[in-house]
């Protein structure tokens, strides 16, 4: 497996997104690197749940939060 990425654990799922709620928006701790421990906001394409650990390519950029409308 390549080595590139960091990886990251989901703890929370904040909402669905997208034109039909293919993107989910979570919450996600940070498990190496620089940032390690930090949550941060990102959007995650496919089945995911809490606890599932994801390799993020850019630790460094986060999403926006979902805002009512």
């Amino acid at each position: 497996m390549s080595e590139k990425g960091t990886p990251a654990e989901i703890v929370e799922l904040v909402k669905r997104t997208g034109v039909n709620g293919e993107i989910i928006q979570v919450l996600c701790r940070i498990l190496d690197g620089p940032e390690k421990g930090r949550v941060k906001r990102r959007n995650v394409k496919g089945n995911c749940r809490k606890g599932d650990v994801i390799i993020l390519l850019s630790a460094e950029r986060e999403a926006k939060e979902i805002k009512a409308q």
